[in-house]
C-alpha cells in the first residue's frame, strides 16, 4: 500500500506518456517491410527494460545524494569505469567506448552524464549563495573536465560535447556572473585552439571543415552530411511513409537507426511528423521544468534543470548535425535512437526528477494535511 502511493506521488502522466510517443517514434523509424528487423526487434527489449528501471527509480528517496560523501564516490566509480573502457572496452566504428558483456554492451559514457548533473547540483545547490565567485566556477569545470577528458579520448567527441553543454547550462542556472561568462567563452576559445592543434584526429577536424563546406567532398566526408539533408528533403509535408524511407532503408543513411534516425524519421513521416514529435520533446521538457520550479531544495531545481538541458543538448546537436548546421558527431536523439544505455539512463534520470517531487514542499503540505485527516 505504501508503495502505490508513494509510485502515485511521484508519478507524472503527462511527461510519461510523452515519453513514450518518442521511443514509439523511433521504434517504427527501425521497422522495415523488407528484409529482418534487427533493430526493431532489440530496441523492444531495450524500452522494457527501461520502463521497468523507471518504475523502480520512482521508489527510492535521493536526498542521500544533497548530504554525505555518496555523491563522490558515485563520481569515483565513473571515472574508474571511464578509465576501465579505455583498457579492457569493446573498439566500435574507430571508438573504444563501451563494456561488451556478450549479450548486451554497456557505454558507461552514458550515466557519466548522469553523474556529472548530480555531482553539479549538488556543488552549486551547497554554494548558491556564492556563485559569484569565480574559483566555484573552475572547480565545476575541473569536475567536469575529469569525465570530459577520458570520454574525448576514447575517441566519442559527441558525448564530449553534451558534458559540456551540462556544465555550461548548470552555470548559467546556477546564476553566473556576466563578467564570468565572458571569461568563460574566452576560455573555451583558447581550450578549442590547443584542442585542434594538439587533441583532435585527422578526421575531427575533416568533419568541422566539412561542416563549413559540405559539398566539397560529397563522396568522402561529407556523404554522411549530405545523404542526412537529402533524407529530411525528400520526406516533403507527410513523409514516405513508415517502413517506406528510400534513404535509409536502402542504406543510401548509413547509421540510420542510431545517429542519423531523426533524418531516417523525417523521411518517413515528413513536415507533420516533424512537428509532432517536436511537439512531443516540448512536452518533456515543459515537465521537466515544471517540476524543477517546484523542487523541495536548489538540489533538486538544479538537478531537474541538468537533465532536461542533457536532453535539449542531445536534441538540437543530433537534430543540427542531421540538417547539415552542426558537423557530424555521432550523437543520439533522446528516446528515438536505438540502444540501451542512452535510453536506460533517460528514464532513469526522468524517474529521478519524479521521485524528487514527493518531498517537494507542496506534496510534502498534502501529505500531512492527509495524515491529519486519518488521525482525526
Amino acid at each position: 500500500m505504501h508503495g502505490l502511493r508513494v509510485f502515485f506521488q511521484s508519478f507524472d502522466g503527462i511527461l510519461f506518456v510523452a515519453m513514450l510517443l518518442l521511443t514509439f517514434f523511433g521504434l517504427v523509424t527501425m521497422y522495415s517491410y523488407q528484409g529482418e528487423n534487427i533493430y526493431f526487434n532489440k530496441q523492444l527489449w531495450w524500452i522494457g527494460i527501461a520502463v521497468m528501471t523507471f518504475v523502480l527509480a520512482l521508489l527510492p528517496d535521493y536526498r542521500f545524494f544533497r548530504v554525505g560523501n555518496t555523491t563522490f564516490f558515485v563520481y569515483l566509480a565513473t571515472i574508474i569505469a571511464l578509465i576501465l573502457v579505455l583498457v579492457i572496452g569493446e573498439v566500435t566504428l574507430g571508438a573504444q567506448s563501451r563494456f561488451n558483456f556478450g549479450f548486451f554492451s554497456l557505454q558507461p559514457s552514458d550515466p557519466a552524464k548522469l553523474v556529472l548533473i548530480i555531482v553539479l547540483a549538488k556543488y552549486f545547490s551547497k554554494r548558491h549563495e556564492m556563485i559569484g565567485d569565480f574559483r566555484h566556477i573552475i572547480i565545476s569545470g575541473l569536475y567536469t573536465f575529469g569525465v570530459f577528458a577520458l570520454v574525448f579520448i576514447q575517441p566519442d567527441f559527441g558525448s564530449a560535447i553534451i558534458l559540456f553543454f551540462i556544465w555550461f547550462g548548470m552555470i548559467l542556472v546556477a546564476g553566473i556572473k556576466f563578467r564570468h561568462l565572458m571569461i568563460v567563452f574566452l576560455l573555451g576559445a583558447i581550450t578549442f585552439g590547443g584542442m585542434w592543434q594538439f587533441g583532435f584526429h585527422d578526421y575531427q577536424k575533416q568533419r568541422i571543415a566539412t561542416f563549413l563546406n559540405p559539398l566539397q567532398d560529397i563522396q568522402g566526408a561529407g556523404y554522411n552530411a549530405y545523404q542526412s539533408t537529402v533524407a529530411v528533403g525528400s520526406g516533403e509535408l507527410l513523409g514516405k511513409g513508415i517502413g517506406y524511407g528510400t534513404q535509409s532503408k536502402l542504406l543510401f543513411l548509413p547509421e540510420y537507426e542510431t545517429d542519423f534516425i531523426f533524418a531516417a524519421f523525417a523521411e518517413e513521416w515528413g513536415l507533420l511528423g516533424v512537428l509532432l514529435l517536436f511537439f512531443c520533446f516540448g512536452v518533456v521538457i515543459w515537465r521537466l521544468l515544471y517540476h524543477a520550479a517546484h523542487g523541495a531544495s536548489n538540489f533538486e531545481t538544479l538537478f531537474a534543470c541538468g537533465v532536461a538541458i542533457l536532453l535539449v543538448s542531445h536534441f538540437f546537436v543530433h537534430i543540427g548535425m542531421n540538417i547539415g548546421l552542426l558537423p557530424v558527431t555521432g550523437t543520439t536523439v533522446p528516446f528515438l535512437s536505438y540502444g540501451g544505455s542512452h535510453l536506460i539512463t533517460e528514464f532513469l534520470a526522468i524517474a529521478m526528477v519524479l521521485a524528487m517531487r514527493r518531498y517537494s514542499r507542496k506534496n510534502m503540505t498534502l501529505e500531512l494535511e492527509t495524515d491529519s485527516m486519518f488521525l482525526a
